[in-house]
């Protein structure tokens, strides 16, 4: 179950905060250029770098008419890390199989209202209520559809998805219950993108690797991004680091792949996001983008994209087992950023912060080692200020943060008192009364938040 919870979690590309400490340390390297990049930004990357928390980090960024791609870090093999390194890029793959949507609308005659199942003959899509599942309520992730199939039971653990091709996903579809109309609610659902992309490569005749080479890859000059379908590893693959720092195997797809399969460098991301924000009105990048649904009170959705609600930043994240990335630009399309990094382990607060001088930034983190019993006194239930509940508690030696509706994240100590989580921009601090006991702590995301403990352990 923890496999198969990590795996759908590590391709939501959900903002819940952190930062990745590994075990081997990698002195950071020379950045190609970094003159772009705001300040405090390019400070940070070095920090993190420093302190191991990323083995090498690309940054790329776009400034009205001007752009660079600065690296950081350095190879395991000492070298200063090469600018054409691959990486796998997790769930922002959501963002190309959304654009492959939007270019079937525009140019092939598909609607966002269309069910699914017109394009799967032979299949059998759930309803609900008498509302059938629509392309649009896939791309928005508000299908209805759990966020992974009931049984996903990888084989493999550290290589989650190779063993789940369309003849599972098939027949999982046939036999599922919606337990609610589609439509109705948003639930990020890796389960939905995997069928859009089955779909839509159906509808086109041809294989969904076949699909992005032919309509985005080499249109757009990425010819150095492929989709991880169990061909060969690139050579120049940056190799990736799992959230404990451990060396990480490759994610290999099948139907998964529309989800979270691509790999790609910093310069063809770099290919991808220019053309992004320059997509004029009515293009199929620009029909991606477009916010058409709620994720919340605060952000919308498009097709795949997340508009944020105050900042108007439209971007995506994505994590793997070994690798992290963010793309994203500013609602005016002036300022842009991707970002890259071989270890699992989060890099959306730079992203944000590269766009939003106000962003929240966290610190660079060292770890260290506490014992058990030192766990145990800050574990408990703590009100937050705006009413909330997270659980803080100890499993075997680690602690884990939970939070109502989300899946438990994992705590790193850098102090007795002092955590950050490493796949996640979250950091916690405790605070003790006058007799040492914990009654509080402060929650590190997105801002600072307090929190009364109200139960022990």
């Amino acid at each position: 179950m923890r496999r198969r919870a990590l795996a759908a979690f590590l391709l939501t590309g959900t903002r819940v905060a952190g930062a990745l400490l590994l075990a081997a340390a990698f002195a950071p390297g020379p950045a190609w250029a970094d003159e772009l990049i705001p300040p405090r930004v390019a400070q940070r990357a070095r920090e993190r770098v420093e302190a191991g928390q990323y083995p090498i980090l690309v940054i790329g960024v776009v400034d009205g008419d001007q752009s660079e791609l600065a690296v950081f870090g350095r190879g395991p093999d000492g070298a200063p890390a090469a600018r054409d390194s691959v990486f796998e890029i997790g769930s922002v793959t959501k963002t190309f199989t959304a654009t492959l949507l939007a270019e079937a609308i525009v140019h092939d005659g598909l609607r966002l209202d269309q069910p699914v199942a017109d394009l799967l003959p032979g299949w059998t899509i759930p309803a609900r209520g008498g509302r059938r599942i629509t392309l649009s309520d896939l791309a928005t992730h508000r299908s209805g559809l759990p966020p992974m199939p009931d049984d996903f039971a990888p084989a493999a653990g550290a290589d989650p998805y190779a063993d789940y091709g369309e003849d599972r996903l098939k027949r999982f579809m046939a036999g599922h219950g919606l337990k609610r109309p589609p439509g109705a609610d948003y639930e990020y659902s890796n389960l939905g993108y995997a069928l859009l992309g089955a779909a839509l490569a159906e509808q086109a005749g041809a294989s969904y690797r076949d699909l992005l080479r032919q309509r985005l890859f080499a249109p757009l000059g990425m010819d150095d991004s492929d989709v991880a379908t169990g061909n060969a590893l690139p050579a120049r693959l940056a190799p990736g680091r799992t959230e404990l720092g451990e060396p990480a195997v490759n994610w290999d797809f099948d139907a998964f792949a529309p989800a979270g399969g691509i790999r790609s460098t910093g310069d063809d991301m770099m290919r991808y996001l220019r053309a992004s924000m320059a997509a004029p009105p009515g293009s199929p990048m620009a029909l991606a983008q477009q916010p058409i649904a709620a994720m919340d009170e605060a952000n919308q959705v498009g097709l795949a994209w997340r508009v944020t609600g105050r900042r108007g930043i439209v971007w995506h994240s994505g994590m793997t087992g070994g690798y992290a990335a963010f793309i994203g630009f500013t609602a005016d399309r002036r300022q842009g950023v991707v970002i890259l990094t071989n270890a699992a382990a989060t890099v959306e607060d730079l992203g944000f912060a590269a766009l939003a001088p106000d962003a929240p930034l966290l610190p660079a983190f060292v770890a260290v080692t506490l014992p058990p019993e030192a766990l145990d006194e800050v574990t408990g239930v703590f009100r937050l200020a705006d009413g909330s509940e997270m659980a803080v508690f100890r499993h075997g030696e680690a602690l884990y943060v939970q939070r109502p509706g989300q899946a438990p994240i994992r705590l790193t100590p850098s102090g007795r008192d002092s955590f950050f989580a490493r796949i996640a921009p979250i950091a916690l601090t405790f605070a003790r009364d006058a007799a040492g006991q914990v009654d509080g702590a402060i929650l590190h995301q997105n801002g600072d938040m307090a929190a009364a403990r109200i139960t022990p352990r």
